[in-house]
């Protein structure tokens, strides 16, 4: 049998009969795969079958979202009256329209499994989410829900009001001359971000937001642990890469809430008034200073293109080095082409460059270069030059002149794909692969 074997589903009609046909051939393609042996204990050519399966169920999924995508999502979200966030919305797509993406039991049993002991189920998710950003109703609604403050910083929020204090696990908020100060503490991991650090900085930054007596947010990383930087501040060793290869790095609740989540909402702020002709303003946003100590790598990089003002200490360096890790390093390639010049994206994310403070191209990244000794100085009198209201007012327009909403959606859209197939690219594979064997 192969994969060219199934008869091919006719789409072209209503949103219910397309479905019941996508199910019909999803079904069909799952009862082939589920006859294989697990991943790791087939032959070449049963991968090869498994492939195939998968590339015509993903061919299926993505000619009925062309067609259908702005009807699903109405239907998901009672027309637009509710608000789903990422992982509410693609398993409320899994439960209305069986076979569309992967359940969320599915998706479970993944994240058990070494990355390249997986079927690969998030890029189904990537197809999902791609549609969806595309639709021009679907997706601004999607990326406003994400703007919205999360559970966990709603019920903290009295606590941190209160006492002016949160220890989040990786991550510590405090309140401070009407700044909020966010400590990133994985000290282990050189403030590597997982699954879990992505969670405490959302939730961090909600509040920050949220308070009434903050005025300005600060980012800095802590401490370390880790022995070649015991006792040294490290602001971001990008993504935890021995998470990744174990398979512990999420689609959904890492790579696209990271951006769509904590990140979009330092850029833009939180959706407050979900009227569209809200007075004066539907969000509320402050100015952000991040606080670079040794290195700002992968992820730690992408953040300093969105805050407001950027210290780095002179013995610091910045690099996103997406070609050796295999993905795609956020919205660096969306970010860094216009801060840096499209030469220096290509050299930095393409040949993997590293750009330390000294050299005249970090002042396309950074607002100062201090001596490490004067880092604590530099934080404060950036406090106190950005604690103004006008500020907030420019940033807010600096923000929109910069980055449309819809340049923001497009890129996204295609962000969801791409990394989702690059979560499972067989160069991505093969390091974990070598890692394991070490």
């Amino acid at each position: 049998m192969t994969a060219t074997d199934l008869p091919t589903a006719q789409l072209g009609n209503s949103l219910d009969t397309d479905a019941a046909a996508l199910t019909a051939q999803i079904g069909d393609c799952e009862a082939a795969l589920a006859g294989l042996p697990p991943k790791r204990e087939r032959s070449t050519a049963q991968q090869s079958l498994a492939d195939g399966l998968h590339d015509t169920a993903r061919r299926l999924r993505t000619r009925f979202l062309v067609t259908h995508a702005e009807s699903v999502y109405r239907r998901l979200t009672g027309d637009l009256t509710e608000r789903l966030r990422l992982r509410e919305l693609v398993y409320a797509a899994a439960t209305a329209f069986p076979g569309l993406v992967p359940t969320e039991r599915q998706i479970a049993d993944e994240l058990r499994l070494r990355q390249d002991e997986k079927e690969g189920r998030e890029i189904d998710q990537g197809v999902f989410f791609r549609a969806m950003l595309r639709d021009r109703i679907a997706g601004p609604h999607l990326l406003d829900t994400m703007l919205l403050p999360t559970a966990r910083a709603q019920e903290l929020l009295p606590e941190f009001a209160a006492s002016g204090q949160v220890d989040l696990g990786p991550l510590r908020l405090e309140r401070r001359s009407g700044a909020a100060y966010l400590t990133v503490c994985n000290t282990s991991a050189l403030n590597a971000e997982d699954n879990e650090l992505i969670d405490a900085m959302e939730t961090a930054i909600d509040l920050a937001l949220l308070d009434e007596e903050v005025r300005v947010g600060i980012l800095r990383g802590g401490e370390m642990t880790h022995p070649r930087y015991a006792g040294r501040r490290v602001f971001s060793a990008g993504i935890n890469l021995s998470k990744l290869h174990s398979g512990q790095i999420s689609l959904v609740d890492f790579l696209l809430r990271r951006e769509l989540g904590y990140i979009a909402k330092l850029v833009r702020g939180l959706l407050i008034d979900d009227h569209p002709g809200a007075w004066p303003r539907r969000y509320r946003d402050k100015p952000w200073i991040a606080a670079i100590d040794s290195f700002a790598i992968g992820g730690g990089a992408q953040l300093m293109l969105v805050f407001d003002h950027v210290i780095a200490a002179a013995d610091s360096y910045f690099s996103l080095p997406a070609a050796q890790e295999g993905i795609v390093p956020g919205a660096g390639n969306f970010r860094l082409t216009r801060s840096g010049g499209p030469r220096l994206a290509r050299q930095v994310i393409l040949s993997g460059r590293k750009i330390w403070a000294h050299e005249p191209e970090a002042r396309l990244l950074c607002d100062e270069v201090v001596d490490p000794r004067d880092m604590d100085a530099a934080v404060e009198a950036a406090r106190e030059l950005l604690d103004n209201s006008a500020v907030v007012a420019n940033r807010r327009m600096l923000n929109l002149a910069d980055e449309s909403p819809d340049a923001f959606r497009e890129y996204f859209a295609e962000f969801a794909a791409e990394q989702s197939l690059r979560l499972y690219g067989e160069d991505v594979l093969d390091k974990v692969r070598r890692s394991w064997a070490r």
